[in-house]
């Protein structure tokens, strides 16, 4: 299906703009893969083409949010282990092979890849070797049709949807690939609440990282200067899970010799719809009731 949404940019700020009006009856949705882990032989390559199969029948952006690629096994690299390489890639142009086929499998979704961030397997890499993967990905997605936009381990996104032809709702979403190493901490609600006051603006922040899944909603108290109205929002926090399943203790994976737990695997769906509310203190010129629209989000486990 041809992408229902189209890719532009204000400033410097990625702008994901569904087109088509959905008033108060359409969801729009968005496919968040965090942490493919891609050229891994424990990354699910089949279960990440079945979703972006999906986002392609549904015409769905789809934002990769870093670690696309693990490219942990080059001669660079202290933790390379020949055991960890596919063997389609086990060659002396090991970078350069990931990179071209890691593109040709995202070659179907093209159009529908809206957005790729680095995560720090991506900037071990740039720091390591001086080149830039992501851009090279999407470089050969531009290729193929796509109008992907690049980014770094965090910034934002604007998500717009709009009411009818004249009327539109904007939605700033913060995504960051995230940082440590998913102890309680770290995974809890202290870096949710820490969040939530750095990026106070966001509808939603997304993370990864941690391969974890999750799902937050914080409740806010707020007022319009313009107006002087109270009114309450919701910032929604999402942690999106991996497609990398390291958990095999029968083998005496790593992973699990260093004592880690099954991690959850698939990415999130962000389902976006508008709800129509009137106030009784709100009356135009004219005495009618005006209506108020807002969006209402929701995560959707991509399993």
């Amino acid at each position: 299906m041809k992408p229902k949404f189209q890719i532009h940019n204000r400033r410097n700020t990625p702008v994901i703009d569904f087109t088509s009006p959905i008033g108060v009856k359409d969801t729009v949705s968005i496919l968040l893969q965090f942490d493919e882990h891609w050229d891994n032989p424990h990354s699910n390559q089949e279960l990440i083409g079945a979703h972006m199969k999906e986002a392609v029948e549904g015409g769905w952006p789809i934002i990769k949010g870093g670690d696309s690629l693990c490219l942990m096994q080059g001669r660079y690299d202290p933790r390379r282990s020949r055991n960890d390489i596919r063997p389609e890639h086990d060659h002396a142009d090991y970078i350069d092979r990931i990179v071209s086929s890691y593109a040709e499998f995202c070659k179907p979704a093209a159009k529908n890849i809206a957005f790729m961030g680095r995560g720090n397997h991506e900037l071990s890499i740039l720091r390591h070797l001086e080149t830039d993967v992501i851009e090279r990905v999407c470089e050969r997605l531009r290729v193929n049709g796509s109008d992907v936009r690049s980014g770094g381990i965090g910034g934002w996104i604007i998500v717009q949807v709009w009411i009818s032809k004249t009327a539109r709702l904007s939605i700033p979403i913060f995504y960051t690939h995230g940082y440590g190493g998913g102890g309680p901490v770290t995974r809890g609600v202290i870096q949710t609440n820490r969040r939530g006051v750095v990026y106070g603006d966001a509808r939603v922040i997304i993370t990864g990282h941690i391969h974890e899944e999750w799902a937050v909603t914080i409740c806010r108290d707020r007022l319009c200067v313009a107006t002087g109205k109270t009114f309450q929002d919701e910032q929604l926090h999402i942690n999106s899970a991996t497609y990398k399943d390291e958990y095999d203790p029968v083998n005496s994976s790593w992973h699990s010799q260093m004592g880690r737990p099954p991690k959850p695997v698939g990415g999130t769906w962000l389902d976006i719809s508008l709800s129509r509310d009137t106030c009784e203190q709100d009356r135009g010129d004219n005495g009618k009731l005006v209506p108020h629209y807002k969006t209402i989000i929701n995560a959707r486990r991509a399993k």
